[in-house]
């Protein structure tokens, strides 16, 4: 189980996932490729190179390689820090061996990229501008003090100036482009990751709570004969015990105590044994739940069933499959217009042959016209989104987004908008119509509906409850 002291919404976690055993086993292949391309420059193509400068730079990556396996455990993972100096140790050992090796004329030159974008997709911003600043140093050196290949024969291998300038600039471009690329889909990749997260962890307290809504609905029910048995006795002890004021104080208690019990066990759920409305109910009765923890916030929630008032879950409404996706889907969106509204959230509930419809809309100021076409995304605070109503709200986008993947994941499609100004003084509020901020869900009418039948069928037995 989760620490639930853990930030799930933190960075900090992912500074700390490169394995220092992948870094080794890379470093290996590139020590392998290097003397490879080596030995076939200087045997094979005849270049003439100075051999023992560089195996000594290749020497020290070994000896790098050697140290690390031997001083540190195999599963050791990098601090932001230790990361960092690692990929500046590489990206400094392959700028000296090219420079011992024909400089930016050397094929290889492209690999100065590697540790940059590597750095990119593991560390924060600084530190990946900190190293794309030192390549980019690297690269213009080399190519300020070039060291063009020479062959054995004597014969001088070197570009035209205006080719190796533009072989730095597009090196130096693609410092940026590539960790600027692969960082932002290295984010993009992060931070749904995390979004869903939070999303599965909202989903499974949904979970508990109706499963554990269920436990005490069983043992309201279960719990009723005996209690019910121990109200009858105490009552006719009591009518026994007239002449006895101290035992008829105890026997009075008990049976106060029997109706607490009673209360109290009335008020954690529904009675009954394995009732359907635990798993089938009336779409305005999923909607009244949702609705529930948001009616005392000082808004007023005005539910509407085919546009008309609802004054509660009717026998006749539609009944659909009871999920915990829906309720707290919907949950997060009435939440959010109770946030923006400035007095009043309407919900409207609609169904025809083909589908069923949820508008969530408000009065307020609606969605701000450059997020609008983002809306559904996590983390549009990173971009800068601040709502001048409410400064103290960070405006993430987390809420939504939950609300979103939930509903998607029942066959719903969202889609958000504004309502337009009307002039409608004259008609009463509960008539009234969203100028705010709209939310509409819409369902294929036979993924959720469930059939009078099923919602008649006979009460189950109790089933065991385990986590």
């Amino acid at each position: 189980m989760a620490d639930p002291n853990t930030n799930i919404l933190s960075n900090e976690a992912r500074f700390s996932w490169v394995r220092l055993r992948t870094l080794v086993m890379l470093r290996w292949m590139t020590i392998a490729g290097q003397s490879t391309a080596l030995w076939i420059a200087v045997k094979v193509m005849q270049v003439d190179i100075r051999v023992d400068l560089a195996a000594t730079v290749i020497g020290i990556a070994v000896a790098f390689n050697i140290v690390a396996t031997v001083v540190f455990p195999e599963n050791r993972r990098l601090s932001e820090r230790a990361a960092l100096l690692t990929f500046l140790f590489d990206l400094t050992q392959l700028a000296a061996l090219l420079a011992l090796t024909g400089g930016l004329m050397n094929p290889f030159a492209v690999l100065l990229l590697t540790p940059v974008v590597m750095a990119s997709t593991a560390l924060n911003l600084r530190a990946t501008i900190l190293l794309g600043l030192v390549a980019v140093g690297f690269i213009s050196a080399l190519r300020v003090y070039p060291a063009p290949m020479q062959m054995l024969s004597g014969e001088v291998l070197q570009a035209p100036p205006i080719l190796a300038d533009g072989f730095w600039v597009a090196l130096i471009t693609s410092v940026g482009f590539l960790a600027l690329y692969s960082r932002k889909i290295m984010v993009e990749v992060f931070s749904m990751s995390q979004a869903l997260a939070a999303t599965q962890t909202a989903l499974g307290r949904e979970q508990r709570l109706t499963a554990l809504g269920g436990v005490v609905a069983a043992a309201a029910h279960e719990l009723g004969t005996p209690l019910a048995t121990i109200k009858m006795v105490s009552t006719e002890l009591a009518d026994e015990l007239e002449g006895q004021p101290e035992l008829l104080e105890d026997v009075e208690l008990i049976r106060e105590q029997a109706n607490r019990c009673r209360d109290i066990l009335h008020e954690m759920g529904r009675s009954g044994k394995d009732d359907t409305l635990m798993q089938i109910a009336p779409i305005s009765a999923l909607v009244q739940e949702a609705m529930e923890p948001h009616l005392d916030r000082g808004k007023r929630i005005i539910p509407r069933i085919n546009g008309r008032i609802n004054d509660g879950p009717g026998a006749d409404h539609m009944l659909v499959a009871r999920q915990s996706e829906i309720i707290h889907g919907l949950r997060n969106l009435i939440q959010n217009a109770v946030d923006f509204s400035t007095s009043t959230v309407w919900v409207d509930i609609a169904w025809d042959k083909a589908h069923l419809k949820v508008h969530v809309g408000d009065d307020g100021p609606g969605y701000p016209a450059h997020i609008i076409g983002r809306i559904g995304d996590p983390f549009m605070r990173k971009r800068g989104y601040v709502d001048p109503n409410r400064p103290g709200y960070e405006g993430m986008g987390l809420g939504l987004f939950i609300a979103k993947t939930l509903l998607e994941r029942t066959g719903a499609q969202l889609t958000f908008a504004n309502g337009s100004e009307w002039d409608e003084s004259d008609v009463p509020v509960e008539m009234a119509r969203p100028t705010g901020a709209i939310v509409e869900v819409i369902w294929p009418r036979e993924t959720l509906e469930v059939s009078l039948a099923q919602a008649r069928a006979p009460l189950g037995e109790n089933q065991p409850f385990g986590y």
